[in-house]
């Protein structure tokens, strides 16, 4: 089970992507490190929710068409948090 994300950019970055180009983009990050770095990824609810039910979140950009058929291919698509 893992919870799907869409957004407008293709992942979680360490630094707003549109205003920051030293943004560095993570492929993997953990619950954990996003809220140590303070790092806004969705709703805190839901994100809370979905740590204590330790369900993982994939965060990808939806505006790519073959984004989502890819990662229901179990493709690598943008950030997995865990």
């Amino acid at each position: 089970d893992v919870v799907l994300k869409g957004t407008k950019v293709d992942g979680v970055y360490s630094a707003d992507p549109v205003t920051n180009a030293d943004a560095v983009k993570f492929d993997k990050i953990s619950f954990a490190d996003v809220l140590s770095n303070r790092l806004n990824v969705m709703d805190m609810t839901a994100f809370t929710l979905c740590e204590e039910n330790k369900l993982p979140i994939i965060i990808f950009n939806i505006n790519e068409p073959e984004n989502l058929p890819r990662i229901l291919k179990g493709e690598a698509i943008g950030t997995l948090v865990h």
